[in-house]
């Protein structure tokens, strides 16, 4: 019986191409301090708050958390306050980055090429903002990265953060792929969950943040890809695809 055939890899960003999330909390309580707020995040705490995807969206929940008697967060003098803090954090982050604070995961820079080479395509799905991708992939990639990808969704093109599906809707929407001839790459619950939910296969590479998340609907759960190479993820893929048609046909 034929099965699909793995075109494309899908990558999420902030703890799966890099192990980005301790230089954001950083970059956060370098913005506090700026401000004056008198707002620490430590690892715990942190570690909490990245239940909720997207940088904006934990700050504004960090916000609700901290000032409950405002009763409206929609409040222009508040939106701005969260604007100049996630600016100032942005800021932080991305002179960090090109100071070279943080790499690009093991294995992921070789899994690029291989796929390159044999014409597999490669996409990012991400909650994170287009100016934070863009400052790790030019730093790790040089100035050209973008044309290694056929298709980039971020924070600024899907408003529904992950847990929901919808940037990983977005990129099979524009690579019109199906989700069998592809597989995802998260490191997070809420990533695994968006990532299934748009019916793709999903290889995760947890963090110290994320290693205690509940990973029983990923493909594979694997330290980081330093050891894996396209064959193995298109063996992977061929099994797995292979097991759901079978398990299809016997029910």
């Amino acid at each position: 019986m034929n099965h699909p055939t793995l075109q494309a890899l899908i990558f999420d960003v902030d703890g799966t191409l890099a192990d980005t999330e301790d230089l954001h909390r950083i970059a956060f309580n370098h913005a506090f301090a700026e401000l004056g707020l008198g707002w620490h995040w430590d690892e715990a705490l942190y570690t909490e708050l990245l239940e909720v995807s997207g940088g904006r969206d934990r700050l504004q929940h960090y916000w609700q958390q901290v000032n409950p008697e405002v009763r409206s967060i929609g409040a222009q003098a508040v939106q701005d306050t969260l604007a100049r803090i996630h600016e100032l954090k942005t800021a932080h982050y991305e002179a960090a980055v090109q100071d070279g604070a943080v790499q690009l995961r093991p294995g992921v820079l070789a899994l690029f090429d291989e796929a390159a080479t044999a014409g597999v395509q490669l996409a990012i799905a991400t909650t994170t903002s287009p100016v934070n991708i863009a400052t790790l992939l030019r730093r790790a990639m040089g100035p050209a990265w973008r044309h290694s990808f056929a298709a980039i969704g971020d924070g600024s093109s899907a408003p529904l953060k992950k847990p929901h599906p919808m940037v990983y809707q977005q990129i099979l929407q524009l690579m019109q792929l199906d989700p069998s001839e592809c597989l995802a790459f998260e490191d997070s619950g809420n990533g695994l969950k968006a990532a299934t939910l748009a019916g793709l296969a999903t290889v995760i590479t947890p963090t110290r943040y994320t290693r205690h998340h509940d990973f029983g609907r990923a493909l594979q759960v694997l330290p980081d890809l330093a050891d894996t190479r396209l064959a193995d993820l298109q063996a992977l893929h061929e099994a797995h695809w292979s097991g759901e048609r079978l398990l299809a046909v016997e029910t």
